[in-house]
Order: C-alpha cells, then sequence, then structure tokens
C-alpha cells in the first residue's frame, strides 16, 4: 500500500459529473469494502467535520473496463505513516503535515491496482437532487435569521447578512435530503444567556412559518445566479457558496454542492414544530423545493 503524498484534486465544485484519474492507494476494511484513494475526483465525500451531505452516487470504471459502484465517499487523511477514514481523522481537513483525500467505497473483492487509470461516473440526478437541497438549505437558515431578527437582546454573531445568526448559535443537527433539507435547532439555557428570546419563535410560530416563506418567495422570484468561488482545487481548499439577493451578496464557506440557480430550486418553502425534552425546547425547519427543475 503506498500512501497518498498528494491532497485530492476535486472537480465536484464546477458541476463536474465526471473525472478521470488514478488509483493512489487501495485497501481493505473492516467489513469487507474496499476503499480507493484517487489524485482526481468528481464525487463528493462526507465531510466527517460537518456530515450534513451525505456522498454521491457514482460509478468506478478501470481501465481493464471492470465497472464497480462506489457504495460510499468519504474524506482520508494521511499524516505519512497511517491512513485514517471518515470519523476516525483525529484533526481538522487542512492541518498542516496530513494529506487529505476522498475514499471511494467499493464492493469487497473489486479488482483495482494502484497506479491504475480509472474513470468516475456520478448520477446527475442525485447530483442535481442534493445540490437543489443543500442551496434550499442556505437560503432558508438565512431567512430564519432575518425573521428572528428582533428576538435577541444583546449582540451575537452576525450571518452573512449581517443578521444575528440564531441557525449558528442553536444548530444541533443538519440534513440535506434531495431537493430539500432538515435542520434541528435547541432552544436551551446558553441561547437564551446570550440574549435571545425563545418567546418570539414559540408564541406563534406559524407566524414566524409564514414570515419566513414570504422571505424565501421574494428571494427565489429575483432567480439570481449561484456561485462557488474556490481557492484552489484541492479537497481543502476553501470554498464559498455566494448569491446576490435583493438585499446585497452573501457568502458562506460551504464545501458541499449548489444548484446553479435559485430558479432551479422552484420555489422553497419551510414548516416548522417544536417540542419539549431534556430541559429544552426543539424546532425542527423542514424545507423543500416546491418544484425543482427536473
Amino acid at each position: 500500500m503506498t500512501l497518498p503524498t498528494e491532497h485530492t484534486t476535486v472537480t465536484y465544485p464546477s458541476g463536474a459529473v465526471e473525472s478521470a484519474g488514478s488509483v493512489q492507494d487501495v485497501r481493505d476494511l473492516p467489513g469487507g469494502a474496499r476503499a480507493v484513494l484517487l489524485d482526481v475526483t468528481a464525487v463528493h465525500p462526507v465531510d466527517a467535520g460537518w456530515p450534513d451531505q451525505g456522498a454521491d452516487r457514482a460509478m468506478l470504471e478501470t481501465a481493464a473496463g471492470r465497472t464497480y459502484e462506489v457504495q460510499d465517499a468519504v474524506v482520508a487523511a494521511s499524516d505519512g505513516t497511517s491512513l485514517y477514514l471518515g470519523a476516525d481523522i483525529p484533526v481538522k481537513k487542512g492541518t498542516e503535515g496530513w494529506v487529505f483525500a476522498v475514499a471511494h467505497l467499493l464492493p469487497a473483492g473489486a479488482e483495482v491496482q494502484e497506479g491504475e487509470a480509472v474513470r468516475i461516473k456520478v448520477d446527475p440526478a442525485y447530483r442535481a437532487a442534493l445540490s437543489a437541497g443543500h442551496t434550499a438549505c442556505h437560503l432558508a437558515s438565512l431567512a430564519l435569521n432575518r425573521q428572528l431578527a428582533g428576538a435577541w437582546k444583546k449582540e451575537v454573531l452576525p450571518d452573512a447578512a449581517g443578521n444575528p445568526n440564531f441557525d449558528a448559535l442553536a444548530i444541533e443537527t443538519s440534513t440535506i435530503k434531495e431537493h430539500g433539507s432538515t435542520d434541528v435547532y435547541r432552544l436551551g439555557k446558553s441561547l437564551r444567556r446570550k440574549g435571545f428570546r425563545p418567546e418570539v419563535l414559540l408564541e406563534d410560530l406559524p407566524a414566524v412559518e409564514a414570515g419566513i416563506n414570504a422571505i424565501l418567495a421574494e428571494w427565489t422570484a429575483a432567480g439570481a445566479d449561484v456561485r462557488i468561488e474556490c481557492e484552489g482545487e484541492r479537497l481543502t481548499d476553501l470554498r464559498r457558496w455566494s448569491v446576490d439577493l435583493p438585499e446585497g451578496t452573501v457568502s458562506i464557506p460551504c464545501g458541499g454542492t449548489h444548484a446553479a440557480s435559485l430558479l432551479e430550486t422552484g420555489g422553497i418553502q419551510v414548516t416548522l414544530t417544536a417540542s419539549e425534552g431534556d430541559g429544552a425546547v426543539t424546532v425542527v425547519m423542514d424545507t423543500i423545493c416546491v418544484s425543482p427543475a427536473g
């Protein structure tokens, strides 16, 4: 086995769904899958640090004509002596002295050799569905923050649009789905100490929901293009999601994939639900693309 010495070059930020590369490393994993690391890939992997968007669906074809399903894709990291995958990576992505790559998980016994040339073909429909969902998730969080801007008694971290960042301060989990997302927020004592007044959200949840949806309708009607601004082509290079909203340009660090235009979402709507437990109120925001393109 040869550990990777260069960060994987990723082409999915530009929207690519096919790529050609060579195999850097192959190893068998507990449970039988084979992890294949490539120098170049169009496959978006799960990020261990913030696993909100799942991996692309894809096929890998070898130079010998063998084709295998990519059953999963995760970030891998090497310190030069050992290789770690996914949640087992002990450092943050981009840590100096470490090499970060994309590990493609193939079925047990897949015949792939180090140094072999391979091609990747990503399922474009599934990619588009997740991309629309991720764009909708960002817009919904920004609209939520704007709707709740008056619920704060203290100054807190602002979001990319300049509103108090309720999303960042209260988020528990975020899950990107096909044409939508689910975000879970915790309204506990620490959030109250930061100055948030939960009653503004909870006393009339339908009104807050309606306000968010009105903001989203205005934004999506503008049909702005979405830009992915990259500092480089490596897996570890910073990427930002940027869009020109009626109030101005917003830009958010994000390593996921996205729709090319707000028009591709076909409109975005959210529903809010609240429940109590463990000494705190949990609010769930489900976001959907109403009539997504394709």
